[in-house]
């Protein structure tokens, strides 16, 4: 019993961990807060047919963040799941545990960010997770594109990349 518990122990936090080799940024979790618009994916079962989704963080007494993802279908069929996001470090650093059902915790690490909080790109626990995220509901092709590429040459398999729409008004 106690190996099964062990082993629950680093399987949970091998889902949260930032793939190896990434380096989640430094930050200030106030600025981070509001709503981002997702830009671009790499598609998921738990958003898969999804056209668009934004993301709404907001600050909790306890220090920890409530998480608010809101995902809209083609034919406009929205969607929603609420959580709380809890710091695996320091506060400054990007790295975070999100849950939206307890004990299953994801991994949630911002690993580029513009210095005005424009625009973001997170991952998850692998490098199969990933998000653009920007805090308008589009971004030019060209920014997309050059950040997307930056993440590339990090193993990051963004020519799987799911454009979203913005979501409806």
């Amino acid at each position: 019993m106690h190996r099964l518990a062990a082993a629950l122990v680093l399987l949970l936090a091998a889902c949260t961990s930032p793939p190896a080799g990434i380096t989640p940024v430094r930050f200030d979790p106030d600025r981070y807060l509001g709503t981002w618009y997702e830009i671009a994916r790499l598609d998921h079962r738990f958003q898969r047919g999804d056209v668009s989704a934004t993301a709404t963080y907001a600050a909790n007494p306890d220090g920890t963040i409530a998480v608010t993802n809101r995902g809209w279908r083609a034919d406009g069929t929205e969607r929603s799941v609420t959580g709380t996001a809890r710091f695996l470090g320091a506060r400054d650093t990007a790295s975070l545990a999100v849950t939206f059902r307890w004990p299953f915790e994801g991994g949630y690490h911002v690993i580029r960010l513009d210095p005005d909080y424009r625009i973001a790109l997170v991952s998850g626990p692998s490098r199969d997770y990933l998000w653009l995220l920007s805090r308008t509901p589009t971004l030019p092709e060209p920014v997309i594109a050059e950040w997307l590429e930056t993440v590339r040459g990090l193993g990051y398999p963004v020519e799987r990349a799911v454009l979203s729409r913005p979501p409806p008004a």
